[in-house]
């Protein structure tokens, strides 16, 4: 199943919404680790998005999965960049 690297970008202006939906944010998270759907992700130190790893069948379906993000549904993200990513070292490698 391929792998995805998706970049989201923050703003300033949506910070208080997102420590309001944080927790279920990092919980639909955990559960797509759990089923291996996330193979990992986390905010970038300033504060300006995240980067988060995924196996999807394919673009459209990682698309549909990540307007299931709660940060998506609240529109706390303000902009979204996901490419298939083929790793060839590592532990994202098959």
């Amino acid at each position: 199943m391929p792998i995805f690297a998706v970049d989201y970008a923050y703003s300033e202006q949506a910070a208080a919404g997102r420590d309001t939906y944080r927790p279920e944010h990092r919980a639909w998270l955990a559960g797509l680790r759990e089923s291996g759907i996330v193979l990992s992700s986390g905010p970038y130190p300033n504060g300006s998005g995240a980067l988060l790893i995924f196996r999807a069948e394919d673009a459209a379906a990682l698309k549909d999965l990540l307007t299931q993000d709660p940060f998506a549904r609240e529109s706390l993200i303000d902009d979204v960049r996901a490419v298939e990513w083929a790793p060839t070292s590592g532990p994202f490698t098959s």
